[in-house]
Order: structure tokens, then C-alpha cells, then sequence
């Protein structure tokens, strides 16, 4: 099983990492200290106001940047036939969407953490803030990576299904960003423990709506 595991994600890495993938990894960081280093442009050389909002422009960058790669999550697998040949050797769709969601949120979670550090010097992060920046992500990207995953898997094989799939991410991906968010307001802690529960029940719940929606775009 650990061998199966380590088989699936690998070249679910190899695939969302390589750069004739649609930019690879590159895509989404890039994306996300675009939008850093345009925010103060918006907003004018306020630096108590920079300060202020920038952990919430560092989230708001995190979630756009996590709903880029949706259309290669689910939906190349599934016209290929990789999940019907999948089933037939007895891997279920849930080990695989589960496998899935390690894989994405190793391609964008980790980079982005790293990115947070140049993004909160150009907004003008305190040490403290950037601390609790970093602790949230850490808490927060494994669910945006379960909900793009599950949201992919949803939409996948219908007409327009990458754009329907932002759409639906966007929403759901909330309550994350307003505990992320909020945590830089609240003192920390709090906001990150609640980030991290949301994220737990993603995860959780990820694996089996994906399979079934799997199953059901097989069927």
C-alpha cells in the first residue's frame, strides 16, 4: 500500500509540476506575488494601511492561486480512462482523489508558504504578522487543496467544468479565508486553530465526494 501511495503521487507530482503543464508550479507563484507587488500600486505608499490589509490581500492571492490548476486535477485522468484502469486493479477512486490531494497541495502549498515571505516585505508585514501568516497557511492550504480537488473531480466532464470549478471554489474556500484572515486581527491563535478545523473537515470529506463524483462521471 505505502508502495502504491508512493507510485500515484509521484506522478501526480511529476504532472502538476512539470512545466508543460500549463507553467507547472511557476503559474500559481508567479500569480501570487503579481498580485503583491500590484496591491500597493492600488492602495497608495500607506504603510500603517499596507500593514493593516496585507495579510488579507497574502490569503485572498493564496486562494486565486490554488484554483489555477483545477482543470489538470481531475478531468485529463478521466478522459484518458486512467480511473476505469485504475478500478480495475482494485485501486478505488477515493485512494486516488485522497493521493490527488497530497499531490496538489505539495505543488502549490509548500511555494507558497516560501513566497509569503518576499509578498509580506512588499506589503509591509511585521514579524509577528508574517509569524501568523505563515501558521496559516501552514493550516489552511491543505483544505484549499481538498476543496479544489473535490470541487475538480465534481466538475470534470462537463462543458465549461474549469470555470464552473473556480466558481464554486471561490465561495467555498470562505470560511478559510476568513479565519486566516482573521487571525491577524484576533491575536493569532484562534483564528489559526479554527483554519485548521475547517481544513480537517475538508480533508475528510474530500476523498469520498470526489470518489463518488468519479464514479458517477464513469457511469
Amino acid at each position: 500500500m505505502i508502495r502504491l501511495f508512493a507510485t500515484l503521487l509521484r506522478r501526480d507530482l511529476a504532472r502538476l509540476l512539470g512545466s508543460g503543464q500549463g507553467g507547472g508550479a511557476l503559474l500559481p507563484i508567479l500569480f501570487f506575488l503579481a498580485v503583491a507587488m500590484i496591491y500597493p500600486f492600488a492602495v497608495g505608499p500607506d504603510a500603517p494601511l499596507l500593514a493593516r490589509t496585507g495579510g488579507g490581500v497574502i490569503w485572498v492571492a493564496a486562494l486565486l492561486a490554488a484554483i489555477l490548476p483545477l482543470d489538470r486535477l481531475v478531468e485529463p485522468d478521466l478522459e484518458r480512462g486512467m480511473f476505469d484502469q485504475w478500478a480495475l486493479r482494485g485501486i478505488s477512486e477515493e485512494w486516488v482523489i485522497a493521493v490527488r490531494v497530497v499531490s496538489h497541495w505539495l505543488s502549490f502549498g509548500p511555494p507558497l508558504m516560501l513566497a509569503a515571505l518576499p509578498a509580506g516585505a512588499l506589503l509591509g508585514l511585521s514579524g509577528a504578522h508574517l509569524r501568523t501568516v505563515e501558521l496559516g497557511l501552514l493550516a489552511g492550504t491543505p483544505g484549499l487543496a481538498a476543496l479544489g480537488v473535490a470541487v475538480a473531480a465534481i466538475t470534470a466532464g462537463l462543458r465549461g467544468g474549469a470555470a464552473l470549478a473556480g466558481l464554486l471554489v471561490i465561495p467555498l474556500g470562505v470560511p478559510l479565508l476568513i479565519f486566516g484572515a482573521g487571525s491577524l486581527s484576533t491575536g493569532g491563535d484562534s483564528g489559526v486553530a479554527l483554519t485548521g478545523a475547517v481544513s480537517l473537515v475538508l480533508l475528510a470529506v474530500a476523498p469520498f465526494a470526489g470518489g463518488a463524483a468519479v464514479r458517477a462521471a464513469r457511469d
